[in-house]
């Protein structure tokens, strides 16, 4: 539920989500707000009740859109209010959101916001994607919008593409590589080039700790890391950040 739909819908059709939605995996649609307004002047904006400063987008015009939308879906549905009012989303939202529902209405506001009257009633939760403010919600949208997308079977080749990179299993995902094998001077690890897959894998695992504990301390104090082989591999950086110790 957009004010800009042609933006939303260049971005949403292109790429990776573009396919999906030819191969009918997933299907977004964007939904122009004031073509739901009884107001002749296709109106969806008033002035603030208590004064201030811009407009805020009327209740009925959503409300009007809103209930058009919700009939479009099938099986669980939920309403979500892009606000940077809202909780902040995280991975863990996403499949959440994919795992609990089939139909997604997200409400993009603008201006100086959205009458609470309609979020009171409609909205069953609001996503924030952090500290910040934009001037609409479509950003928020179309990235909380491609995050459950690409989680639906057949949008990505396979689990693999996605169950490894950061905040999948609380950790980021470690360096990654492409040819030529040296460039400006600067070489790929050897052990990506050993074929020795059991020793990459634990390579990855250890650089992905390495780089969580290092730019995420947040997520790294929430890591079970207590298995043997963490514990190695814990042991392993210590010595390698702390160098050689003795007399």
């Amino acid at each position: 539920m957009t004010l800009f739909p042609e933006t939303v819908g260049d971005m949403m059709n292109e790429s990776i989500l573009g396919r999906a939605q030819e191969r009918d995996f997933i299907r977004i649609e964007a939904h122009q707000i004031r073509d739901y307004t009884l107001n002749k002047q296709k109106q969806v904006d008033d002035y603030p009740y208590g004064g201030g400063r811009g407009a805020v987008m009327q209740a009925d015009p959503l409300y009007q859109c809103w209930e058009h939308v919700r009939t479009l879906g099938e099986g669980p549905a939920r309403t979500i209010y892009l606000s940077p009012c809202g909780k902040t989303f995280t991975q863990a939202d996403a499949r959440r959101l994919k795992e609990d529902y089939s139909h997604l209405i997200l409400v993009c506001g603008h201006y100086e916001g959205v009458d609470q009257r309609f979020i009171d009633e409609c909205v069953d939760e609001e996503i924030s994607l952090g500290d910040f403010v934009l001037t609409g919600g479509e950003i928020p949208a179309m990235a909380v919008a491609d995050a459950v997308a690409r989680l639906v079977p057949g949008v990505l080749p396979d689990e693999e593409c996605f169950v490894n990179e950061s905040h999948w299993n609380g950790m980021l995902e470690y360096p990654q590589y492409s040819r030529p094998e040296i460039w400006h001077g600067r070489a790929v690890p050897p052990i990506l080039l050993s074929g020795h897959h059991v020793n990459i894998a634990r390579w990855r695992r250890k650089q992905s700790i390495l780089r969580t504990r290092q730019r995420r301390p947040d997520l790294y104090e929430k890591l079970d890391l207590s298995s043997k082989e963490d514990r190695k591999l814990l042991a392993e950086l210590e010595q390698e950040l702390n160098g050689p110790q003795g007399g």
